[in-house]
Protein backbone atom coordinates (compact mmCIF):
# COMPACT_ATOMS: atom_id res chain seq x y z
CA UNK A 1 0.00 0.00 0.00
CA UNK A 2 1.19 3.22 -0.93
CA UNK A 3 0.40 6.05 1.31
CA UNK A 4 -0.08 10.04 0.35
CA UNK A 5 0.77 10.80 4.02
CA UNK A 6 2.89 9.05 6.56
CA UNK A 7 1.68 10.91 10.24
CA UNK A 8 4.86 10.07 12.97
CA UNK A 9 4.90 10.07 16.50
CA UNK A 10 6.79 9.70 19.26
CA UNK A 11 4.00 8.55 21.49
CA UNK A 12 0.00 7.23 20.62
CA UNK A 13 -1.82 10.48 20.93
CA UNK A 14 0.77 13.00 19.54
CA UNK A 15 -0.18 12.80 15.89
CA UNK A 16 -4.05 12.68 17.53
CA UNK A 17 -3.26 16.01 19.26
CA UNK A 18 -1.26 18.32 17.04
CA UNK A 19 -2.68 17.29 13.50
CA UNK A 20 -5.77 15.04 13.17
CA UNK A 21 -7.75 17.91 11.82
CA UNK A 22 -5.41 18.04 9.03
CA UNK A 23 -5.32 13.73 8.73
CA UNK A 24 -8.94 13.76 8.65
CA UNK A 25 -9.93 16.52 6.05
CA UNK A 26 -7.27 14.58 4.00
CA UNK A 27 -8.63 11.10 4.54
CA UNK A 28 -12.17 12.77 3.47
CA UNK A 29 -10.68 14.01 0.03
CA UNK A 30 -9.90 10.48 -0.66
CA UNK A 31 -5.96 10.25 0.64
CA UNK A 32 -4.04 7.44 1.95
CA UNK A 33 -2.70 8.31 5.51
CA UNK A 34 -1.31 6.17 7.91
CA UNK A 35 0.24 6.62 11.47
CA UNK A 36 2.96 5.40 13.18
CA UNK A 37 4.09 5.12 16.84
CA UNK A 38 7.71 5.01 17.95
CA UNK A 39 6.64 3.91 21.18
CA UNK A 40 3.79 2.54 22.85
CA UNK A 41 4.01 5.12 25.80
CA UNK A 42 4.91 2.80 28.57
CA UNK A 43 6.05 5.49 30.70
CA UNK A 44 2.96 7.55 30.79
CA UNK A 45 1.68 8.36 34.43
CA UNK A 46 -1.75 7.25 33.74
CA UNK A 47 -2.86 4.24 31.82
CA UNK A 48 -0.75 1.27 30.32
CA UNK A 49 1.42 0.74 27.19
CA UNK A 50 -2.08 -2.15 26.65
CA UNK A 51 -4.40 0.85 27.43
CA UNK A 52 -2.58 3.20 24.86
CA UNK A 53 -2.62 0.51 22.52
CA UNK A 54 -6.67 -0.16 22.13
CA UNK A 55 -7.19 3.68 22.23
CA UNK A 56 -4.62 4.13 19.56
CA UNK A 57 -6.94 1.80 17.43
CA UNK A 58 -10.30 3.71 18.82
CA UNK A 59 -8.36 6.76 17.45
CA UNK A 60 -7.22 5.23 14.04
CA UNK A 61 -10.77 4.11 13.55
CA UNK A 62 -12.19 7.98 14.09
CA UNK A 63 -10.01 9.58 11.64
CA UNK A 64 -10.15 6.53 9.24
CA UNK A 65 -6.68 6.29 8.08
CA UNK A 66 -5.73 2.99 6.04
CA UNK A 67 -2.99 2.05 8.61
CA UNK A 68 -1.38 2.12 12.14
CA UNK A 69 1.66 1.27 13.32
CA UNK A 70 3.76 0.92 16.51
CA UNK A 71 7.65 0.30 16.25
CA UNK A 72 7.68 -0.33 19.86
CA UNK A 73 10.93 2.08 20.26
CA UNK A 74 11.88 2.11 24.15
CA UNK A 75 9.80 4.98 25.53
CA UNK A 76 11.64 8.23 26.36
CA UNK A 77 15.25 5.93 25.79
CA UNK A 78 15.02 5.75 22.20
CA UNK A 79 17.75 7.45 20.15
CA UNK A 80 18.61 8.94 16.82
CA UNK A 81 20.87 6.70 15.99
CA UNK A 82 21.56 3.98 12.92
CA UNK A 83 19.64 1.42 14.45
CA UNK A 84 16.37 3.02 15.23
CA UNK A 85 16.68 5.10 11.75
CA UNK A 86 16.97 1.85 9.77
CA UNK A 87 13.54 0.97 11.49
CA UNK A 88 11.70 3.59 10.20
CA UNK A 89 13.35 3.95 6.77
CA UNK A 90 12.09 0.48 6.32
CA UNK A 91 8.66 1.83 6.99
CA UNK A 92 9.34 4.96 5.00
CA UNK A 93 9.92 2.71 1.99
CA UNK A 94 7.07 0.22 2.30
CA UNK A 95 4.80 2.55 2.42
CA UNK A 96 6.53 5.39 0.09
CA UNK A 97 4.65 8.29 1.40
CA UNK A 98 4.51 11.66 -0.35
CA UNK A 99 4.39 14.14 2.51
CA UNK A 100 5.91 12.94 6.58
CA UNK A 101 4.09 14.59 9.66
CA UNK A 102 6.27 14.60 12.65
CA UNK A 103 6.95 15.60 16.15
CA UNK A 104 7.60 19.23 17.25
CA UNK A 105 11.37 20.19 16.81
CA UNK A 106 11.17 21.81 20.34
CA UNK A 107 9.01 20.95 23.16
CA UNK A 108 8.30 20.37 26.48
CA UNK A 109 8.92 16.95 26.63
CA UNK A 110 12.33 14.88 25.19
CA UNK A 111 11.05 12.41 23.65
CA UNK A 112 9.36 14.91 20.60
CA UNK A 113 12.48 16.64 19.91
CA UNK A 114 14.48 13.47 19.88
CA UNK A 115 11.46 12.18 17.24
CA UNK A 116 11.45 15.34 15.53
CA UNK A 117 15.38 14.89 14.15
CA UNK A 118 14.99 11.09 14.53
CA UNK A 119 12.47 11.08 11.27
CA UNK A 120 13.67 13.73 9.90
CA UNK A 121 17.27 12.06 9.66
CA UNK A 122 15.40 9.22 8.19
CA UNK A 123 13.17 10.30 5.74
CA UNK A 124 16.82 11.53 4.10
CA UNK A 125 18.66 8.33 4.44
CA UNK A 126 15.70 6.37 3.25
CA UNK A 127 16.87 7.99 -0.41
CA UNK A 128 20.21 7.00 -0.20
CA UNK A 129 20.41 3.52 -2.30
CA UNK A 130 23.06 2.50 -1.21
CA UNK A 131 21.91 2.07 2.26
CA UNK A 132 20.13 -1.82 1.81
CA UNK A 133 17.10 -2.73 4.01
CA UNK A 134 15.28 -5.93 4.08
CA UNK A 135 11.45 -6.08 5.08
CA UNK A 136 9.37 -9.52 5.96
CA UNK A 137 12.55 -11.26 3.49
CA UNK A 138 12.39 -8.72 0.66
CA UNK A 139 14.93 -6.16 -0.35
CA UNK A 140 13.39 -2.35 -0.22
CA UNK A 141 14.44 0.44 -3.10
CA UNK A 142 15.07 3.86 -2.00
CA UNK A 143 12.17 6.89 -1.43
CA UNK A 144 12.35 9.78 0.28
CA UNK A 145 9.29 11.86 1.21
CA UNK A 146 8.54 14.91 -0.30
CA UNK A 147 7.55 17.17 2.01
CA UNK A 148 8.12 16.77 5.70
CA UNK A 149 6.56 18.70 8.14
CA UNK A 150 6.76 19.00 12.35
CA UNK A 151 3.68 19.60 13.74
CA UNK A 152 3.53 21.91 17.00
CA UNK A 153 2.82 20.22 20.67
CA UNK A 154 3.28 21.99 23.84
CA UNK A 155 4.86 24.93 23.24
CA UNK A 156 3.31 27.58 21.23
CA UNK A 157 5.92 27.55 18.09
CA UNK A 158 5.64 30.08 15.36
CA UNK A 159 4.41 27.75 12.33
CA UNK A 160 5.71 28.43 8.60
CA UNK A 161 2.91 26.30 7.44
CA UNK A 162 -0.92 27.23 8.41
CA UNK A 163 -4.04 24.53 7.48
CA UNK A 164 -7.27 25.24 7.34
CA UNK A 165 -8.97 22.24 9.52
CA UNK A 166 -12.53 24.24 9.51
CA UNK A 167 -15.41 21.51 10.22
CA UNK A 168 -12.41 19.07 11.49
CA UNK A 169 -12.17 19.81 15.05
CA UNK A 170 -14.97 17.63 16.63
CA UNK A 171 -13.25 14.71 14.43
CA UNK A 172 -10.07 16.01 15.80
CA UNK A 173 -11.14 16.09 19.32
CA UNK A 174 -12.90 12.81 19.63
CA UNK A 175 -9.88 11.02 18.07
CA UNK A 176 -7.99 13.19 21.14
CA UNK A 177 -11.15 12.00 23.13
CA UNK A 178 -10.68 8.11 22.35
CA UNK A 179 -7.62 8.29 24.84
CA UNK A 180 -9.69 8.05 27.71
CA UNK A 181 -6.85 7.12 29.93
CA UNK A 182 -4.67 10.08 29.15
CA UNK A 183 -6.80 13.55 29.42
CA UNK A 184 -9.43 15.11 31.22
CA UNK A 185 -12.13 12.85 33.51
CA UNK A 186 -13.96 13.98 36.38
CA UNK A 187 -14.22 10.59 37.38
CA UNK A 188 -10.37 9.15 36.43
CA UNK A 189 -8.57 8.07 39.98
CA UNK A 190 -5.63 8.40 38.03
CA UNK A 191 -2.60 10.99 39.54
CA UNK A 192 -2.59 14.68 37.95
CA UNK A 193 -0.31 15.10 34.97
CA UNK A 194 0.30 18.38 32.68
CA UNK A 195 -2.18 16.94 30.15
CA UNK A 196 -5.44 15.91 32.42
CA UNK A 197 -6.54 18.98 33.04
CA UNK A 198 -9.38 20.69 31.70
CA UNK A 199 -7.54 23.64 30.78
CA UNK A 200 -5.37 21.37 28.42
CA UNK A 201 -7.94 19.95 26.36
CA UNK A 202 -9.63 23.07 26.04
CA UNK A 203 -6.46 24.56 24.61
CA UNK A 204 -6.60 22.00 21.94
CA UNK A 205 -9.54 23.72 20.46
CA UNK A 206 -8.44 27.12 21.55
CA UNK A 207 -5.13 26.96 19.83
CA UNK A 208 -6.89 25.94 16.90
CA UNK A 209 -9.41 28.40 16.67
CA UNK A 210 -6.21 31.75 17.07
CA UNK A 211 -4.59 29.71 14.56
CA UNK A 212 -7.95 29.89 12.58
CA UNK A 213 -8.28 33.09 13.09
CA UNK A 214 -4.96 34.48 11.86
CA UNK A 215 -5.74 33.00 8.27
CA UNK A 216 -9.34 34.37 8.65
CA UNK A 217 -11.17 30.57 9.27
CA UNK A 218 -12.91 29.24 11.78
CA UNK A 219 -10.05 26.44 12.64
CA UNK A 220 -6.50 25.44 11.66
CA UNK A 221 -3.21 23.40 12.61
CA UNK A 222 0.18 24.74 12.07
CA UNK A 223 3.80 23.22 10.90
CA UNK A 224 7.40 24.06 10.99
CA UNK A 225 9.75 23.47 8.41
CA UNK A 226 13.34 22.56 7.73
CA UNK A 227 13.30 24.32 4.33
CA UNK A 228 11.26 26.55 2.28
CA UNK A 229 7.87 25.72 1.17
CA UNK A 230 7.47 26.65 -2.40
CA UNK A 231 4.43 27.05 -4.95
CA UNK A 232 4.01 27.41 -8.52
CA UNK A 233 1.62 30.63 -8.78
CA UNK A 234 1.46 33.26 -5.94
CA UNK A 235 -2.46 32.77 -6.72
CA UNK A 236 -2.13 28.98 -5.08
CA UNK A 237 -1.86 30.95 -1.41
CA UNK A 238 -5.40 30.97 0.08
Amino acid sequence: MKLDILAIGAHPDDVELSCAGTIAKEVDRGKKVGILDLTRGELGTRGTAETRDQEAKNAAKILGVSVRENLEFSDAFFMNNAAHQLEIIKILRKYRPEIVLCNAIDDRHIDHGKGAKLTSDACFLSGLRKIETIYEGESQQEWRPKHVYHYIQWKNLKPDVVVDISGYIDRKMASVKAYRTQFYDEDSKEPETPISSSNFLESITYRARDLGRLINTEHAEGYTVERYPAVDSIFDLI
